[in-house]
């Protein structure tokens, strides 16, 4: 994954991030505090115990995580971030563990954090951090459902199980507002979709992608979906799936939109139905590829590239 991000300079950070799983928790002798401990087992298959469950001091090595803590209302407790979290603005005020993929250990040690949530770049990382007795929770969704259970942890782990569930709720009616209107689809009223994060070479998202599952959802086929994971694919084989919709990942930096321009202006894309009808779209790349709250935002731009008919 690291030589993949660092293929087209960190398009998609954090696109890795999975849910542990809720094992047991202690009792407070009052009804109304939170759980001062709780034992999880997360996607590493590590148990950590998170001795206290209203953590004042958090860093965040992905930004997924810095997105799901700040819309949680944590912002005010988040001590370190890396040099990719930039959303909220907010999150740029914060001070730098150094890059997504290699944190600065010494200065997370430094910061003194009573929680610190990683993703699955960050093994070596987890494991350092713990010798020196700070509590780490690996987090990694793979599907949009995965999501909205990392919301659920965090959620717990931070004593804001309320505003988790309120973010939740809201998440899950944003998704069955389109579902409802896009499952009762037939295969030949769907609509084919590519989906591009890079030009040179042509790179996509496959099968087991969030991408191609917010082209699902939305009432789409992917033109890639024989593809695992994000892949290479060739000009030839854009052509042969003749997309009718066409979304360009934008806003990743340097060059952010040259995969829009080379879909727009490539002269052997010509014959492409998406061409022909100018439904060629720039989506923000975070956005897509972020497993956090702003992944139903995701869906709903794609929901309306795809189907604007059925769009309100």
């Amino acid at each position: 994954m690291k030589n993949t991000l660092r293929k087209i300079g960190a398009v998609l950070m954090g696109i890795m991030i999975f849910t542990g799983i809720l094992t047991s928790c202690g009792t407070s002798e009052d009804t109304a505090a939170v759980p001062t401990s709780l034992t999880i087992t997360d996607h590493f298959g590590r148990v950590v115990t998170i001795e206290n469950t209203n953590p004042q001091r958090i860093v965040s090595l992905a930004p997924s995580n810095t997105e799901i803590l700040f819309a949680l209302g944590l912002g005010d407790r988040i001590v370190g971030v890396t040099d990719y979290c930039n959303y909220p603005p907010e999150a740029t005020t914060k001070s730098s563990v150094g890059d997504y993929t290699e944190p600065n250990i010494e200065v997370i040690v430094s910061m003194e954090p009573d929680l610190v949530l990683a993703t699955e770049e960050h093994e070596t990382e987890m494991a350092q951090l713990e010798t020196h007795g700070i509590t780490v929770v690996g987090l990694c969704p793979a599907t949009i459902d995965e999501v909205l259970a990392s919301i659920t942890l965090v959620g717990q782990l931070t004593g804001q199980e309320t505003e988790a569930a309120t973010l939740v709720d809201d998440m899950q009616v944003r998704i069955k507002t389109i579902t409802d209107k896009t499952s009762t689809l037939s295969e030949a009223e769907k609509t084919r979709v590519f989906y591009i994060i890079w030009h040179d070479p042509m790179w996509t998202a496959g099968a087991g992608s969030f991408a191609n599952a917010l082209i699902e959802l939305a009432g789409g086929v992917n033109i890639a979906s024989d593809l695992s994971g994000y892949a290479d694919i060739s000009i030839e084989a854009v052509i042969v799936g003749n997309p009718q919709v066409i979304i360009a990942g934008v806003g990743m930096g340097t060059g952010e939109d040259l995969p829009l321009e080379y879909m727009k202006t490539e002269s052997s894309l010509e014959v492409l139905d998406a061409r022909k009808t100018g439904r060629i779209y720039g989506v923000n790349m975070d956005i897509v590829g972020r497993p956090g709250p702003r992944i139903v935002e995701a869906l709903e731009e794609f929901f309306k590239l795809i189907h604007p008919e059925l769009a309100d």
